[in-house]
């Protein structure tokens, strides 16, 4: 009777734990459009709600990755600040020196891409050479990069040459046609949306279809097994944490585009803060191992809602963090609950 009664109780638990984000994601959903139909349902809405989400979705999507491997990045929101810092300021020399906007904007964009793989392969190599903590590692790279963008915008800003092209990176994208918020004027879905989706969807592919997902995977349940196994760890964990830093590059690229600008005081600022919570509410286990790309996904739009709902209902921009902080610890505390099962 028992047994029977325990084989009744398992696919309950297993439905939970595998789609429990995306039936909060559509309860969630569902309640907006009741209460703030004319708002929520509008397509510019919802595609505002992604596009500004997408940096923090690229991010969290990289962070899923490291934290699948058993590790933790907290460094990623000064990275972007200060890559994106170095991406302007290699615009305006450009710029300043007579070069096309053209290639000044391309000779930017590489300069943030190199600047955030080298940043990220640097975190793999502290980790792995230099056998520090992720958490000490990444938590020193939070308070360096930070003070390096601080340094070189002079505690302000930095504002990009570029009055056009780099601007169209942020704002521009493919029109639908077939949705328009005006007359003769069709719904935009921007590039930052579109990264967003190009990234998960290579990243979920590198974790289910490639070897190195499968050694992630292998890393991050059990790293002494996986050595005993033959697998490179060390290997693993750089390409995950320079995995990363591309991910912080483009959603850097993205951010600043979209203002134009860099804030080196806030562009990133609690970013990591966010990207962990959707992967931790997208299901990806805090202990490594286990995880799903679409998991955090739908995590990224969990919080975005959220944060929708809290901003419509008034509700203090001093207490959204604290909201925020509950979400991920009911999260955890869920996950621990299913494992002990």
């Amino acid at each position: 009777m028992s047994v029977a009664v325990e084989r009744k109780r398992m696919p309950r638990g297993l439905i939970l734990q595998t789609y429990g984000a995306l039936v909060a994601l559509l309860i969630l959903f569902i309640g907006n459009a009741i209460w703030q139909p004319d708002l929520f349902l509008q397509p510019e809405n919802i595609r505002n709600l992604l596009n500004q989400n997408a940096a923090v979705g690229i991010l969290a999507v990289g962070m899923t990755l490291v934290i699948i491997s058993g590790g933790i990045d907290l460094s990623v929101g000064s990275m972007m600040a200060l890559i994106a810092a170095l991406a302007l300021l290699t615009i305006n020399k450009s710029m300043t020196g007579g070069g096309a906007e053209s290639s000044a904007v391309g000779m930017g964009v590489l300069a943030c891409i190199a600047a955030g793989i080298g940043l990220g392969f640097v975190n793999g190599l502290v980790i792995t050479l230099g056998r520090i903590a992720p958490f000490i590692a990444t938590l020193v790279g939070l308070v360096a990069f930070r003070s390096v963008a601080l340094a070189l915008a002079e505690g302000g800003e930095i504002r990009s040459a570029s009055s056009n092209l780099f601007p169209a990176i942020g704002d521009g994208g493919i029109p639908l046609p077939f949705l328009e918020i005006a007359p003769n004027r069709p719904l935009v879905l921007t590039w930052n949306i579109l990264l967003f989706i190009a990234i998960a969807l290579l990243a979920s592919f590198l974790l289910n279809r490639t070897r190195y997902g499968r050694h992630a995977i292998a890393v991050g349940a059990n790293e002494r097994a996986a050595i005993y196994s033959g697998i490179n760890t060390n290997r693993v964990k750089v390409i995950t944490y320079t995995l990363m830093g591309f991910c912080a590059a483009v959603a850097a690229i993205g951010e600043s585009a979209r203002m134009n600008a860099v804030s080196s005081a806030q562009l990133g600022l609690y970013y990591e803060l966010d990207a962990i919570a959707a992967v931790v509410i997208g299901g990806t286990s805090m202990n490594g191992g286990r995880g799903r790309i679409w998991g955090t996904v739908v995590g990224v739009l969990i919080l975005g809602i959220i944060t929708n709902m809290l901003v419509v209902s008034g509700v203090s921009a001093y207490w959204q963090g604290f909201v925020k902080g509950v979400i991920i610890l009911l999260a955890v505390l869920i996950q621990r609950g299913q494992s002990d099962r």
